[in-house]
């Protein structure tokens, strides 16, 4: 047999190595390559679940937070230990929330001189620029924190505007409300449940 037909039969059987399909060093490449992206895949689920808060449940201690307020400064719930907060996520541009409003002035005003205190947070993208003139119309007098950046919307896992959740004297949340209420109405159970905890030592 002369070399080039020597040479022709070593191409067929290459060839026909290559037709049986991959070699091991590829097969080997292929796996490795599969199990760094599953790796990855695995690492990035568990880094995103560990800087998503968990979810804040009723008898469960409410996160502390630090927002700036519209007539300046900032608010940090931890700073309000001792006295009864209600906290109230809400928008301008809300018809509920509008709605609530009122009842909400009204029964902070009730409740002065007692350790109560209302954190009424506002969403609006704009700030200050929409919530003082809406604070103005509605004459609210209790503090309004700007959170442009929807950070209680995140940490307290709302669901909808207004939401609001009523923090005991030891910073346990006691009651998530979904929705607006008549916060006037002293047959409520919130409205009851907010008076007897400012009564409790």
């Amino acid at each position: 047999m002369d070399t080039q037909q020597e040479t022709e039969l070593s191409s067929a059987a290459a060839d026909a190595e290559n037709d049986e399909g991959w070699s091991f060093k590829e097969i080997a490449i292929a796996a490795g390559a599969f199990v760094a992206i599953v790796a990855i895949a695995v690492g990035a689920f568990f880094y995103y679940e560990s800087t998503v808060p968990a979810e804040v449940k009723e008898g469960g201690l409410a996160p502390d937070f630090s927002l700036p307020l519209l007539k300046g400064g900032t608010a940090r719930l931890s700073s309000y230990r001792g006295k009864v907060v209600l906290i109230n996520v809400w928008a301008t541009w809300c018809d509920p929330c509008k709605q609530e409003m009122p009842s909400l002035e009204k029964l902070y005003q009730s409740l002065q001189g007692q350790p109560f205190e209302i954190l009424a947070s506002s969403v609006d993208a704009r700030g200050a620029t929409d919530v003082t003139p809406f604070a103005y119309r509605y004459g609210l007098t209790f503090p309004i924190l700007l959170d442009v950046d929807k950070k209680l919307p995140s940490l307290f896992h709302t669901t909808g505007y207004p939401e609001s959740f009523i923090i005991d004297k030891k910073g346990i949340m006691v009651k998530r409300i979904i929705g607006p209420l008549d916060w006037t109405n002293s047959q409520l159970t919130e409205v009851q449940l907010i008076n007897q905890l400012v009564r409790s030592q």
